[in-house]
């Protein structure tokens, strides 16, 4: 007979943060020792080698860990050596890093040994035109009214997670939004990087762009505003040709004097 009275299980989300925390746990014991097989991280953490094998298994759908052969150093024993776990790239990045402060001591060394600003500028718009190549076919492949969009799924690629959409009432064209910027720590200090980022906009787009908002500066997200008719398109170039039809059939049938000698040589 079920105790009624007893204390409810522990809910799906508490068995789920309690799985991630132990998992969490597995990797940072790989982080501090090294590759390591299930027995020396069971014994490490004080869990059962079933325990590990299960969180690895998740590790390693995850892409944190990867199994690879142990190597073996002098004379090796009978049998196959014990598998290690060891963490990938995509593990390590999960830790904390100091590649922001490696990045922001780099550039400080630039302006204060090669050149001042102006060096710390020109090393912002080499570094995006080297990225802006990848970009470039992508962009100009596309409609001239999708071209926002298809520089968005760009810089997705590159962990930007951008969006293109229409811009608010008020605003004639697009707004591109960068809801993360992974060099956001060091453009703080640089806005360099922005303002090249910003030129490379405009220059794949084809109009001139206004930056609205940056995550370096304190707001939520990269507001990137693209008026309409941007990239040269159609509707941008019918226009003077409509007005020039226009024009000469106003000469034609002349109704007023002003318009009579419009556009008229005097001489």
């Amino acid at each position: 007979m079920k105790n009624v009275g007893a204390t409810p299980a522990a809910s799906g989300e508490e068995f789920a943060t309690g799985e991630r925390s132990t998992r969490n746990r597995v990797a940072r014991s790989i982080l501090d020792h090294g590759p390591s097989t299930v027995a020396e991280l069971a014994q490490r953490l004080g869990l059962t080698q079933a325990a590990v094998r299960r969180h690895l298994d998740a590790l390693v759908a995850d892409d944190v860990v990867a199994p690879r052969e142990q190597r073996v150093y002098g004379a090796r024993t009978r049998g196959r050596p014990a598998k290690v776990f060891a963490l990938t790239d995509c593990g390590r990045d999960a830790f904390d890093q100091s590649y922001d402060t490696l990045a922001v001591d780099a550039l400080r060394w630039i302006e204060q040994n090669a050149g001042g600003e102006a060096a710390v500028a020109a090393f912002a718009r080499d570094r995006v035109e080297a990225q802006v190549e990848t970009y470039r076919e992508a962009v100009e492949a596309a409609p001239a009214e999708a071209r926002a969009e298809a520089l968005a799924r760009c810089l997705t690629a590159d962990g930007y997670a951008a969006t293109a959409r229409k811009a608010p009432a008020g605003q004639v064209g697009q707004q591109l939004c960068q809801h993360h910027c992974p060099v956001a720590h060091v453009a703080e200090r640089y806005p360099q990087l922005c303002e090249a980022e910003t030129e490379i906009f405009s220059r794949l787009l084809g109009t001139h762009v206004q930056r609205l908002a940056t995550i370096a500066h304190g707001d939520g997200v990269c507001t990137t505003f693209i008026p309409h008719g941007a990239h040269g398109d159609d509707p941008g170039r019918r226009k003077p040709r409509k007005t020039a039809a226009r024009s000469a059939k106003t000469q034609k049938t002349p109704s007023t004097a002003s318009v009579s000698t419009a556009g008229r040589n005097p001489a």
